[in-house]
């Protein structure tokens, strides 16, 4: 009998978790570049030019990549499947509004499945500076959403976010 109270417990416990855990997820971080809105645009506009930039290509160089339709245009879709530290997944480009923001969807399929909508946005800060603010949001599902209690995405990703807007910075200022 006292398993049974235990088990009830534990499954409430459970249930009340799911309902009060976080639903809702969204990172962002900024920085400021010397460089015309129209220089930075024309640059983050391209995936493939991430490669460059981007946390996750330096944790795998030799992460397998595949391309479909025409980068820096709706539609274009980046696929990668790479080591424990990017996983696999694919990118791919829902709007783009010249010299302002760039959306696109990030699919996850490993190490687990979950979608992302993610933004790159671009905004005069001055005498040919530029604001950069990268970020993404979603949805965290039951039982997910238990985890993410225990898992500070702001932190984490954030960290990322920053480490590639540095490199970002640093590439674009001095080209």
């Amino acid at each position: 009998m006292l398993f049974l109270y235990i088990l009830g417990g534990i499954l409430v416990l459970l249930i009340l978790l799911a309902i009060i855990a976080p639903k809702n997820y969204h990172v962002q971080r900024s920085i400021v570049i010397d460089r015309s809105v129209s220089e930075v645009f024309n640059y983050i506009k391209f995936i493939k030019n991430q490669d460059e930039w981007s946390p996750w290509k330096k944790r795998d160089p030799n992460m397998i990549q595949n391309f479909e339709g025409t980068d820096g245009e709706v539609g274009f879709i980046s696929k990668w499947a790479g080591n424990k530290d990017v996983g696999t997944g694919e990118q791919e480009i829902l709007t783009v509004h010249q010299n302002d923001r760039i959306e696109s969807k990030l699919r996850f399929l490993k190490p687990w499945k979950s979608e992302s909508d993610a933004f790159i946005k671009t905004e005069t800060s001055g005498n040919d500076q530029t604001k950069v603010t990268w970020g993404f949001s979603g949805k965290n599902k039951v039982p997910i959403n238990i985890f993410m209690m225990l898992y500070n995405v702001d932190k984490h990703v954030g960290k990322d976010f920053n480490e590639g807007l540095e490199c970002l910075k640093e590439i674009l200022e001095t080209k």
